[in-house]
């Protein structure tokens, strides 16, 4: 008996949170005819935990946005609602406590744009309605794009229904927020997250800052059972509802003939045939090794590709600690640290392998007070530099360096914080590209996909998605797509892969709920 079946409607190529979300919308729509192919041995990528000690830890995950609360739910948390997947999320307790040592600013800012605001008046006295004005067009940014993202419009249409939204989309988010004229330590302390999309704010579009602070101060929250949690229930849910998935099957071709998708082959050498394939791989690995022939790869792909940079890697010191947090002294679930906010400066810095200043460290019991046993802290240190500096590491010298880096990571922590965990340490594991590159496959180990222009981010690649649109059947969900980092937008950019099939499955008559090429 066959592994396969003879066709499939639709391939997807790996089992994370997007391949799964693109899987799970299809469903939606009466699309059912799915393989999903992972080439591990359990779903999710990057959403998953690793076991030290006996002892299960999250692997990437600091905040899921886009959740919201139960009655309030935001369009992450709807996605995960109306598709029966029951996740019990956790409210992560601030948005984040700030230390800049040099100019000696500590400042701890909670969810809710009154909330943080006030929180900033009561040390800058005044400010604080300047925050909030600032804050509310963040929100006004952030809602135009959730529309935009989904409803096609004219230009005369957007400027009338979303002026604010086109009168900043043309500037960095330091032109915008120069206009407030705020104090350069308010500058500072509005600044940290901008790490999470990499690009200082000399030069990261302020409709990408944007929607960024909004989504965060509206509130963050944590799967209780981890990251992990989500791609299982997902996957569950995926094959429920019909669809046949696959572990331990890279993909190793996808296959084109005159301009369009007729299926794919396997590692291990099966082909399979289909309409359309759903890729978690990077266009750059796709569009220069995986599409046979490679004579099928028009050249604007490729200059595409060539065209575009990729953003920013983690480097992570993931420990288990002797103690509570009580006990070792951690108070803050999310510190970000460092002795300058000079963004071009840091950025600088993170083109190389180190030291790094700019940190942000997690406590995981303080939002999942059940992640570890009593008496252990789950601790986390990070930093996001490009994968630049990691290109020439020589092999024999990456173990050596690795513990080097996690030891200065440790040290600038503790001269930050004053609290002492290296005695502490109970495991220890320390993350770079390289480490993302060998367990999961990310394009040179990048998971935040390509970095945010002014003329190369989210509203630009929405309007040039047909232009960027090289083969029939080929989509494209991960990091990478359209909507841009992070596991919030792997999720939507998974929906939106899955929207373009429909769409196209819909003109082309060939939905299977149609009869007699009458649409119902």
């Amino acid at each position: 008996m066959s592994f396969y079946k003879d066709h499939y409607q639709v391939v997807i190529i790996g089992g994370a949170l997007a391949g799964l979300s693109a899987a799970l919308q299809l469903q939606a729509k009466g699309v059912t005819d799915i393989l999903i192919l992972e080439k591990h041995n359990m779903p999710g990528g990057l959403a998953t935990s690793f076991v030290r000690g006996g002892i299960e830890m999250e692997a990437t995950l600091h905040e899921m946005m886009s959740i919201g609360t139960k009655e309030e739910r935001l369009k992450v948390g709807v996605f995960f609602d109306e598709m029966g997947v029951d996740i019990d999320w956790l409210r992560v307790p601030e948005a984040y406590r700030f230390v800049e040592t040099t100019k000696g600013i500590d400042i701890t800012l909670h969810a809710g744009f009154e909330t943080m605001s006030s929180e900033i008046d009561a040390q800058y006295p005044g400010w604080g309605p300047k925050v909030l004005e600032f804050m509310k067009l963040c929100n006004t940014v952030y809602n135009s794009m959730n529309i935009l993202s989904v409803t096609p419009m004219s230009k005369v249409q957007m400027l009338l229904r979303h002026p604010e939204f086109v009168k900043t989309a043309g500037y960095t988010a330091k032109e915008v927020m120069d206009t407030f004229a705020f104090p350069q330590d308010i500058v500072d302390i509005l600044t940290p997250y901008w790490i999470y999309v990499g690009n200082p704010m000399s030069s990261l579009p302020f409709t990408i800052y944007a929607f960024l602070m909004a989504d965060y101060f509206h509130g963050s929250y944590v799967a209780k059972k981890y990251s992990h949690e989500m791609s299982m229930k997902l996957e569950r849910k995926a094959e429920e509802n019909g669809a046949q998935i696959e572990f331990c099957q890279e993909v190793e071709k996808i296959l084109v003939k005159d301009g369009k998708v007729t299926g794919v082959r396997t590692r291990r050498g099966d082909e399979i045939s289909c309409d359309y394939v759903i890729s978690g791989a990077y266009p750059n690995r796709v569009y220069t090794s995986m599409i046979e022939p490679l004579s099928e790869v028009p050249a604007g792909a490729v200059k595409m590709i060539n065209g575009r940079h990729l953003s920013v890697c983690p480097v992570s010191v993931m420990m288990l600690l002797d103690g509570t947090p009580e006990e070792l002294g951690i108070r803050d679930y999310n510190l970000f640290s460092g002795n300058t906010m000079d963004t071009d400066e840091i950025w600088k810095e993170l083109h190389t392998t180190g030291p790094y200043r700019f940190l942000t460290s997690i406590c995981l019991n303080l939002a999942n007070p059940d992640c570890v046993p009593e008496g252990v802290t789950q601790f986390s240190i990070t930093t996001l530099p490009l994968v630049d500096g990691f290109l020439d590491l020589k092999e024999e010298e990456y173990f050596d360096f690795k513990r080097r880096l996690g030891e200065q990571m440790i040290s600038e922590y503790e001269r930050v914080s004053g609290i002492k965990i290296r005695d502490r340490i109970r495991e220890i594991e320390v993350t770079t590209p390289v480490t993302i590159s060998h367990y999961v496959g990310a394009w040179k180990g990048s998971i935040y996909g390509y970095s945010h222009s002014i003329d190369d981010h989210a509203v630009a690649r929405l309007q040039m998605k047909e232009d960027d649109h090289y083969i029939d059947g080929l989509e494209f969900a991960g990091a990478f797509a359209i909507s841009g980092n992070g596991m919030g937008p792997a999720v939507t950019n998974g929906r939106a892969a899955a929207k373009a099939v429909f769409e196209d499955l819909e003109k082309k008559g060939l939905l299977p709920a149609q009869k007699g090429g009458a649409a119902r």
